[in-house]
């Protein structure tokens, strides 16, 4: 999946949760509809809590008959004089909630946050652990791991929902939608590329590198980390899309820097079907106590 989700408040009223230029695709869009867009980045304060314990933390802060929660779905709770959204969302592929606040109440919210989880050793995480954690869970991000082809600026740097292994999302069923006449011309001829994932050997992050099949460049990593809860040199490529089948034999060339010296490594790397991180408890509902 990619870092983009649609929440549905009420009855013609929804939010989108997504990276800064999905703004401009949804006013695009928008061009000819009744329909009004609103940047409220600056109304609502977020707060991702991720992690096996995180149901009970938010049930301990009050957050009542959250375990019933399904995946996706949104709670409000009364909080400080205002609306305390939860939804059981989040990016780092375990069980997980984001909180959506008056940023007037965000401080409040941290402070009893952290004291409804001190007994369960609840800590702060920045950005470095969640990229981890999203990369374990093979989720994809926007300018990451694609350019969206409003970002294109090179003629073919974009792809498509069927070369990211996201056709699962589309619906061609549907009478109409923007790009359906490409993705079916797309199906019939076949994909420039395909996204892949790579058990890669060692533990050098794989970050940036070339992906070769014998001698010939055949793709390169978009994202990659040494993962500390699967143990595994993981990294998500594009590579052409004839190579990259299940169990297919790779190389990465990795670069990486000691002592100010740099050191090349051709490291093996096989293609694995699914993301190596994807515990039970992610989906799970009820949710149990942990």
């Amino acid at each position: 999946m990619d870092d983009g989700t649609i929440f549905h408040l009420a009855e013609n009223d929804y939010r989108l949760c997504s990276y800064t230029r999905a703004m401009d695709w949804l006013c695009w869009s928008a061009m000819g509809f009744d329909v009004s867009i609103v940047d409220e980045t600056y109304e609502v304060a977020a707060l991702a809590v991720q992690g096996p314990t995180s149901c009970a933390i938010l049930r301990e802060m009050g957050c009542e008959g959250l375990e019933e929660l399904k995946s996706f779905g949104i709670k409000s709770y009364a909080f400080e004089g205002v609306d305390l959204l939860v939804s059981r969302t989040g990016f780092t592929g375990d069980l997980g909630y984001e909180l959506w606040i008056d940023p007037s109440r965000a401080e409040i919210l941290w402070d009893k946050l952290f004291e409804a989880g001190k007994h369960r050793g609840i800590k702060p995480f920045g950005s470095h652990a969640l990229e981890m954690a999203r990369i374990e869970a093979g989720f994809i991000q926007a300018t990451v791991d694609f350019i969206p082809a409003q970002d294109e600026i090179r003629r073919g740097r974009a792809r498509s929902p069927l070369e990211l292994g996201l056709e699962w999302l589309v619906d061609f069923n549907k009478a109409m939608f923007n790009g359906k006449k490409a993705l079916l011309r797309e199906k019939q001829q076949g994909s420039r590329y395909r996204f892949v994932f790579l058990d890669v050997e060692g533990n050098k992050p794989a970050e940036h590198s070339f992906i070769y099949k014998g001698k010939k460049q055949v793709g390169i990593v978009t994202s990659a980390a040494w993962c500390p809860t699967a143990k595994s040199n993981i990294a998500l490529a594009q590579v052409d899309a004839k190579y990259g089948e299940e169990g297919d034999e790779l190389i990465a060339e990795i670069y990486y820097q000691r002592e100010l010296h740099w050191s090349r490594v051709m490291a093996k790397c096989r293609v694995i079907d699914k993301p190596v991180f994807n515990p039970p408890r992610r989906r799970t509902t009820p949710v149990m106590d942990y």
